[in-house]
């Protein structure tokens, strides 16, 4: 008889593991169940529910807006800059498709003004058109203190960077499904920025929009929603070892359980294993990704409206403690295992 309930136990064990194994999650969610499942039996406690944390939600567009002066140039009389390159840009500045044009279409009829207006304005006062002059030379100087709240407009405050933010579905073998193509569209639009603000006025349309569609395509909404679903799953793990050390200490004198030596085992094979693998190339994806966007957000920090502001900031504190959960749940598996050391 207690052969054969022996037996029906491992076959039931068995039976079990078929059934966990079928319904594995894909990629790190998988691998977080497994850890999870195997600390709540090693520690003989509850597994709790996981609490999802959740990213801070972007502000409103209507929040981002940025209010510009107008300019003596939309009532200008464009015929009567004949024979300057500007006269087509005014023209098409002041047409009705220029007025409805997107926000990086508008940085980009700036930048044209910025760049062929000097030429105009040298022209005008060499015809001792004195008041012409003055009027390009007014719009040039207010373009240029306009130039970084363009910019922000058309990139961190534009649709497709709110869409690189956009949360994804489900982020199967993130960080693996990635490609360079979004950070090297970022650092080439940092590298534009600086140019731009440094007053070179060069600019290539088709080249911009290409850049923004690679952006609009980016993950860090899925950058994000990883680094929280890891907070979140360690969490629960912490909140397990919490538990067993409210029993009191895991080993008392000459008594040790089987848990202090099961326990390094199973954080040996499954979280630095296979979790820190997936956690390192996430952190890898995390700098690789953040640094220029971040490096524009310096660039253009004066222009940002509040509501950016506060969202960047909430955003940044988040990911800091979304960080360093693997390094609170290893504290918290040493301050575990403390006694059994001694």
């Amino acid at each position: 008889m207690h052969a054969l309930h022996h037996a029906a136990r491992l076959l039931a064990a068995g039976s079990l593991a078929l059934l966990l194994g079928a319904c594995a999650r894909p990629g790190p969610a998988g691998l977080f169940d497994d850890y999870l499942l195997r600390l709540a039996r090693t520690l003989d406690v509850a597994q709790p529910s996981t609490q999802r944390a959740t990213p801070p939600r972007q502000p409103d567009r209507a929040a981002l807006r940025i209010e510009f002066a107008g300019s003596q140039l939309d009532a200008l009389d464009f015929l009567a800059l004949s024979g300057c390159e500007v006269q087509i840009t005014i023209g098409k500045r002041n047409s009705s498709l220029g007025r409805m044009a997107s926000a990086s279409q508008r940085l980009l009829l700036d930048l044209e003004y910025l760049r062929l207006a000097p030429a105009c304005i040298a022209a005008q006062r060499g015809k001792d058109n004195a008041e012409l002059a003055a009027i390009l030379q007014s719009a040039h100087a207010q373009k240029q203190r306009q130039l970084p709240g363009r910019i922000f407009l058309a990139t961190l405050g534009g649709p497709e960077y709110r869409n690189f933010w956009r949360r994804p579905g489900e982020l199967a073998d993130y960080p693996g499904n990635t490609s360079s193509a979004v950070i090297t569209a970022l650092e080439a639009i940092n590298a534009l920025s600086v140019r731009w603000l440094g007053g070179d006025y060069r600019a290539d349309n088709t080249e911009f929009e290409l850049l923004l569609s690679k952006v609009n395509k980016g993950d860090g909404g899925a950058l994000l929603a990883a680094l929280a679903m890891q907070s979140s799953w360690l969490a629960t793990a912490d909140a397990m070892l919490a538990d067993k050390a409210a029993q009191g200490p895991l080993c008392r004198g000459p008594i040790r359980p089987t848990a202090a030596d099961i326990l390094p085992n199973v954080v040996a094979t499954y979280f630095a294993g296979d979790i820190q693998r997936w956690s390192a190339a996430l952190n890898q994806r995390q700098y690789a990704l953040l640094a220029p966007l971040r490096a524009l957000e310096a660039q253009l920090a004066g222009a940002q409206p509040p509501a950016y502001q506060q969202w960047r900031q909430a955003r940044d504190a988040r990911i800091d403690t979304w960080h360093s959960a693997p390094r609170r749940h290893v504290q918290a598996v040493q301050q575990l295992l403390a006694p059994c050391q001694q």
